[in-house]
């Protein structure tokens, strides 16, 4: 087993992690609700068109990849603060190039 080489965190360093986890949290619960925002417009248009819309899908999936960030760090599996304190994140893993309905 590996002996961790990381000093200890102090109590300050520990408070603002969660200061900045409280100024995450608003935005993450935004994020879920775009997400189902863009979930009911997609079933929305699916009758209509018969096809799902490639910007919204495309849209979608970044938001849900920028929340993967948020996650990581609010359950410290990550310590590189979330955007606007870092890049965008890019797609944890791109779509499916056609979705098929069983």
């Amino acid at each position: 087993m590996n002996a961790q080489t990381q000093e200890p965190r102090s109590r300050k360093q520990i408070a603002i992690w969660f200061l900045y986890t409280l100024f995450f949290l608003p935005i993450c619960e935004f994020c879920n609700f775009l997400v189902l925002l863009t979930t009911l417009f997609q079933f929305a248009l699916l009758p209509i068109t018969l096809k799902h819309s490639e910007p919204v899908r495309s849209f979608a999936n970044r938001v849900i990849s920028y929340e993967y960030r948020i996650w990581r760090y609010f359950s410290l599996n990550s310590s590189q603060r979330p955007f606007p304190f870092a890049e965008f994140p890019p797609e944890v893993e791109p779509p499916e190039a056609e979705v098929s309905f069983p």
